[in-house]
């Protein structure tokens, strides 16, 4: 049989070094000529993908516990922690379009072997990590909705590879749609909530603006002070995955680019698509943390948990005033938060899967079908859920919620350790003239707005990880085993300090070389 008719034999696992999401890539039109609103409905999607790791399950008890404790302090942290990611999704929007390459595909391709294989292996750590609070979250919702016991409930999240599959074959226009229906669906049971809760609006404006108790060590408020209150806020808003899947989505437009025209207007719509959608984010976080001053009594919610919340949103002696209880009395406040939750859940499913599959073909040029990577993904991810579940399977229940709790939170420690390393590559590339033109290459005010962020978010995140690793003691650790913690914690911080400084040394190398090489040219 002559070569060329032969039919070409598919593997699951290939190599892959084309174009970022090859299936998807460059395959969506858009208008020319029309008008502003018919032009960003057409290149609106991305942003929705990229908002759902805004508004995830792991965001959610610190943002109603932060309300809670220490009522509308914490909006301006919400607010601070917003524009950043508004900015730091412009940056990762804008190196796919340009480049016409993602985030790990250009770390891999400015940095030796060696490092790009330990930044995969961190990276798919985070992916990990955010999956955990995934299965957590959409577990619960189960069991809360559905009566399915906790173990049953887990295994039972393992079988969203089936939504997935069904998704991969209706066309990637059609994917966007419907995250934003779920996105819709969150924002509708927060927007009903809070209405019925009747909150105090001036109090809300006024704390979006930070003072200096927004960062304090202190009042002391259920084991959270402002201070951690405010790192648990941003650890779960800005998670480093986010950057990876916007520098590629962003190209599933088809963009000519010999025109550098429409090149920047790609970016221009991508843009406001995505700042449009990160402001639903910013407005499903701030109605998170306003349920936690508006709807309940301050301090009556003991139980932080999903669990938690979900019983006093039906426990009338918790809630703030008459309308609210009234309608408690009939569960329906209750269900509408499983249902979000559930929604939720399954949106992070998608665009975990997604950020998933670009990482492995960026960092290793690996690629597995969507459902077999998000299969692998999440049987590694719901062991440790299943293991915390079996071992506190004698336990009270509220002991078995509030360890399902801590795993959640304590997961978040990997997002904070991976942050700087999908950051810091993307600030210092698109600073580059060298890799994304005079024209597109940062602006000076982004480029002061973006080191101020990376350094402070570095800080911040670093600043917290001691009592982080404390949490995983428990409640009533030892002055041992915080000692133990303390320590472990600053070599995790010095170890990280090296790890940049060798990601900082090589893609200032790698610029150099590739500098010299375009003068030669």
């Amino acid at each position: 049989m002559d070569k060329e008719t032969t039919p070409k034999k598919h593997h699951l696992i290939e190599y892959a070094n084309g174009r970022s999401l090859e299936e998807i890539n460059g395959t969506v039109e858009v208008p020319k000529g029309k008008g502003f609103w018919k032009t960003l409905f057409m290149y609106s999607g991305p942003g929705a993908l990229v908002a759902v790791g805004y508004m995830d399950p792991g965001n959610w008890s610190t943002s109603i516990t932060g309300g809670q404790s220490f009522q509308y302090l914490l909006m301006s942290v919400i607010l601070m922690s917003s524009l950043i990611a508004m900015l730091l999704q412009y940056m990762a929007a804008k190196l796919g379009i340009v480049t016409q390459m993602d985030l790990a595909q250009a770390i891999r391709a400015r940095t030796s072997k060696a490092l790009g294989i330990v930044l995969w292996i961190l990276t798919e750590l985070a992916i990990m990590a955010t999956d955990i609070a995934e299965v957590i979250g959409a577990a619960i919702a189960l069991y809360l909705l559905f009566h399915i016991p906790l173990v049953y409930a887990v295994f039972i999240t393992v079988f969203d590879v089936l939504l997935l599959l069904l998704l991969t074959k209706v066309g990637f226009r059609k994917i966007e749609a419907i995250v934003v229906c779920l996105i819709l669906v969150i924002l509708f049971v927060f927007v009903y909530q809070v209405a019925l809760s009747k909150p105090d609006w001036l109090g809300v404006f006024g704390g979006l603006v930070p003072t200096t108790k927004t960062f304090s060590g202190g009042p002391n408020v259920g084991g959270m002070n402002p201070l951690s209150g405010a790192l648990g806020i941003i650890g779960a808003t800005v998670m480093p995955h986010n950057l990876y899947l916007h520098s590629a989505v962003s190209q599933t437009r088809k963009v000519d680019h010999n025109d550098e025209e429409d090149v920047a207007r790609t970016v221009r719509f991508s843009t406001w698509d995505s700042n449009i959608q990160l402001s639903f984010a910013f407005v499903v976080n701030s109605l998170l943390l306003i349920m936690g001053v508006a709807v309940f009594k301050t301090g009556a919610v003991k139980d932080p948990s999903f669990f938690g919340l979900f019983q006093a949103l039906s426990d009338t002696s918790v809630l703030s005033n008459g309308i609210l209880i009234g309608v408690a009395k009939s569960g329906i406040l209750s269900i509408l938060f499983a249902v979000a939750l559930l929604a939720s859940g399954q949106n992070s499913t998608i665009t975990g899967t997604l950020t998933g599959q670009v990482i492995m073909e960026g960092f290793i040029h690996m690629k597995m079908p969507l459902w077999l990577r998000r299969l692998v993904t999440r049987l590694i991810s719901v062991i440790p859920v299943l293991l915390c579940v079996a071992m506190t399977s004698r336990q009270s229940p509220i002991q078995q919620h509030q360890a399902l709790n801590t795993l959640m939170n304590n997961s978040q420690v990997f997002l904070a350790f991976a942050l700087p390393f999908s950051m810091l590559p993307l600030l210092m590339m698109t600073n580059s003239a060298e890799e994304m033109g005079n024209r597109f290459k940062n602006s000076r005010l982004v480029n002061w707005l973006g080191w101020i962020s990376v350094v402070a978010l570095t800080v911040l995140n670093m600043k917290g990880l001691p009592d982080s690793i404390e949490g995983f003691f428990g409640d009533h650790a030892t002055a041992a085993q915080l000692h133990l913690a303390d320590n472990i914690a600053y070599v995790v911080i010095a170890l990280i300090l090296a790890l940049l400084a060798w990601t900082i040394y090589d893609l200032y190398k790698s610029n150099k070389k590739y500098r010299l090489q375009t003068q030669n040219a």
